[in-house]
């Protein structure tokens, strides 16, 4: 699978999981073609999971975040304006984009850009203008009910 079909397989179902599992698809499986026992990186397909997970979320189109169960959860930019709507739903940790970042020595670091900070004012403002249910038929059955409070 090339990033250009990882992009497609994020686009067609919206929400994935990177490399965990749960309740929405798994992309490092998906390039593997199976299912993966214990670690990605001990795959044999290990380095072309490693390659197109990196350039995957380096695309605009892909938000990068902890949506689904607090596990890296990749969201194609059509379902945004929904995710946001719902965003009460989840704790506000769990909404902020990741950036992978690399050190010069190696070291993978992660920056963040916390919620709503990450979303521009015009997917904010379709957001405002959707009815929770209709966010909720969108984004599947995979999000949890509304936090207490919230």
């Amino acid at each position: 699978m090339t990033p250009r079909d990882a992009i497609a397989f994020v686009r067609r179902h919206g929400v994935v999981l990177a490399s965990a599992k749960g309740p929405v698809p798994n992309l490092a499986e998906a390039i593997a073609g199976e299912p993966i026992r214990g670690s990605w990186w001990s795959h044999p397909k290990g380095n072309a999971i490693y390659t197109v997970l990196q350039a995957i979320q380096g695309d605009p189109a892909v938000l990068v975040c902890r949506a689904v169960k607090g596990k890296i959860t990749l969201v194609h930019r059509r379902l945004w304006p929904f995710l946001i709507r719902v965003a009460h739903r989840f704790p506000a940790e769990h909404l902020a984009q990741i950036h992978e970042e690399h050190t010069k020595t190696g070291r993978h670091m992660n920056r963040t850009v916390a919620f709503p900070d990450w979303a521009a004012p015009d997917i904010r403002a379709q957001a405002a203008g959707l009815a929770e249910q209709d966010a909720l038929a969108a984004l599947g059955d995979w999000v949890a009910p509304a936090r207490a409070g919230g």
